[in-house]
């Protein structure tokens, strides 16, 4: 990890235990040594460093491009293995980074459904994962966040003290027969393959609301 990352970590390892009540399972299913793609649905803008603090060594992020336009936040960003997406045009530059990265070994976070939803539910799976996966075939690890919705949802403000639980099921491995026939629908198959691995990952009994 670089400075700014080690410090970013404990600084969100911190806030999530206190503030969110964090909690992990399956932290044994990541991939930790050597590349890999961690999948996760996407609620929040919380939901990056509550999925990034699960993992012991440091994972590369897409983030919104006008993010790094905040004068203090951009700055930040920027220091913590961010790469900026055009998400108007579709930026094919970040999904070529992002290849890089992982032919490479390293670890990156990606979110199928490409952005938060507005109403916390699952959304459709994008092809960009798909086309990442064809291009390098790096295993992947659906992820499921619980509860980043209710502590800050899209179009309203930040509660404290919601229970923010991320579960990690078993890693998907591809090969090359996955990518026959090739092309933007093979993309978008793979993409909606991961999204129903994530869409199987379910609150655990301890974490879920307690019925009056």
């Amino acid at each position: 990890m670089n400075p700014y990352y080690a410090i970013g970590y404990w600084l969100c390892t911190l806030v999530a235990k206190l503030g969110f009540r964090h909690k992990v399972y399956g932290r044994e299913n990541l991939i930790e040594d050597g590349p890999a793609i961690l999948a996760s649905n996407h609620q929040s803008y919380l939901d990056p460093p509550m999925v990034g603090i699960c993992c012991r060594k440091a994972i590369y992020f897409l983030a919104r491009d006008t993010l790094f336009k905040i004068k203090v936040a951009g700055w930040i960003i920027a220091k913590l293995n961010t790469v900026p997406v055009d998400r108007m045009r579709g930026d094919i530059s970040a999904i070529k980074t992002i290849i890089r990265f992982l032919q490479e070994g390293k670890r990156v976070i990606i979110f199928p459904e490409g952005t938060r939803s507005l109403d916390g539910r699952l959304q459709p799976a994008r092809a960009g994962l798909g086309m990442v996966i064809g291009k390098t075939l790096a295993p992947v690890v659906p992820v499921r966040i619980f509860g980043s919705y209710e502590a800050l949802p899209k179009t309203g403000r930040l509660k404290l003290f919601q229970p923010i639980t991320v579960v990690i099921g078993k890693p998907i491995r591809f090969t090359k027969a996955d990518l026959e026939g090739g092309g933007r629908e093979i993309y978008q198959q793979l993409s909606e393959r991961v999204m129903a691995e994530i869409a199987k990952l379910e609150l655990p009994a301890e974490r879920r609301p307690q019925q009056v």
